[in-house]
């Protein structure tokens, strides 16, 4: 059996991304999607998800690139004394490696974005994180005692396998390093989430593909999926005023993402499209 879960990251971050989520939903091209706690359009989506019953939703922990939920002052090895993260991946990772980053408040910080969630009303199917940094395993940590201290039984596996990563032409040379590199910590992701007794997937597709997921990438990702749980991780979203003010690279590529999934996805044969409560059994 191929089961699908289509996860957009990124709700809350924009008016013009959580239409485009809500639509897709409702289109029934995406099945999930993962809430950013301090995002700008954080209680629009809140509002706007119970519009769609059947869309879970999960925390995307926010931990470089942001602004945090916690008080600065309980965090200050991961956040500067005006509540912000670090502004890119590259300082996180480095920072993260050098021992300038407490496992403590990575851990208390991904508690208040779950909570944020939680008190908003959210039944929170499951956690990732943003820019995918529980891939790194002294972030792996913190993000399952985080989980399993807020009740949450399922976790992003945000490996790609190698199928899917060949089915991916318009990715770069630099980006298939990175992922390469990254991908060395895939037994140790394994180990500690079955430690842990959180569910996850068989792997995530698509992360090679963020900034050029076309319809014909995801066509041929779809058709490439094999027999088990994997979940598709994707970026859609309208452009609108607020995304020009917003810190990304993903801009006119959120459009692309959105048409691709609208016309590829609902009407694509054998597979079974679930969320994140389908592995834990508390559906959405």
């Amino acid at each position: 059996m191929r089961r699908l879960i289509l996860n957009a990251d990124d709700f809350g971050l924009t008016p013009g991304v959580n239409s485009s989520i809500l639509e897709l939903a409702q289109a029934g091209a995406l099945t999930s999607a993962t809430l950013m706690a301090t995002g700008e359009a954080f209680s629009e989506a809140v509002a706007e998800s119970a519009a769609v019953p059947t869309l879970g939703v999960g925390c995307h922990v926010v931990l470089a690139d942001g602004h945090c939920a916690a008080a600065p002052e309980a965090i200050p090895t991961l956040a500067s004394p005006q509540g912000q993260l670090r502004p890119t991946l590259g300082q996180f990772a480095r920072d993260l490696y050098m021992g300038r980053i407490s496992s403590e408040h990575i851990e208390t910080e991904a508690v208040a974005q779950i909570q944020r969630l939680q008190q908003a009303g959210v039944h929170v199917t499951h956690a990732d994180t943003h820019k995918h940094t529980h891939l790194f395993p002294a972030v792996l940590r913190p993000l399952l005692r985080a989980a399993m201290r807020c009740g949450i039984r399922a976790i992003r596996n945000p490996f790609e396998p190698a199928w899917a990563i060949a089915v991916t032409p318009g990715a770069s040379t630099v980006r298939r390093v990175q992922i390469g590199i990254l991908n060395r910590n895939r037994e140790t992701f394994t180990r500690l989430v079955r430690q842990a007794g959180l569910a996850t997937t068989d792997g995530a597709i698509g992360v090679l593909a963020t900034g050029v997921l076309d319809a014909p990438t995801l066509h041929r990702l779809l058709t490439a999926i094999p027999p088990g749980n994997w979940e598709l991780v994707c970026h859609p979203g309208h452009e609108d005023a607020a995304l020009a003010s917003v810190r990304t690279r993903l801009r006119a590529s959120r459009a692309v993402e959105h048409q691709a999934l609208l016309a590829t996805v609902p009407d694509f044969p054998g597979i079974e499209r679930i969320s994140f409560g389908h592995l834990t059994g508390a559906r959405p």
